[in-house]
């Protein structure tokens, strides 16, 4: 599994969501549930990872919604 995304903002993981759903990209979200630990300070983002088979088309899906400069580094 690759990171594409790592962010506080709920609005942007579900925007992130939706578009890797609309191109029948799988994809986890982890760490959304550590909000009922920390109180739902927002302190603990949470986290975007994909197939590494889905890795560039996933990137490449952000990058042409504008999205591309939430993308983690690709390493």
């Amino acid at each position: 599994m690759r990171e594409l995304v790592r962010t506080n903002d709920v609005v942007l993981v579900s925007a992130v969501g939706a578009l890797l759903d609309s191109a029948n990209i799988h994809h986890l979200v982890l760490d959304q549930n550590m909000s009922i630990i920390e109180g739902s300070l927002g302190v603990l983002p949470r986290r975007i990872l994909v197939h590494e088979d889905d890795n560039h088309e996933a990137r490449q899906l952000l990058t042409d919604a504008g999205l591309g400069h939430e993308l983690r580094a690709d390493d």
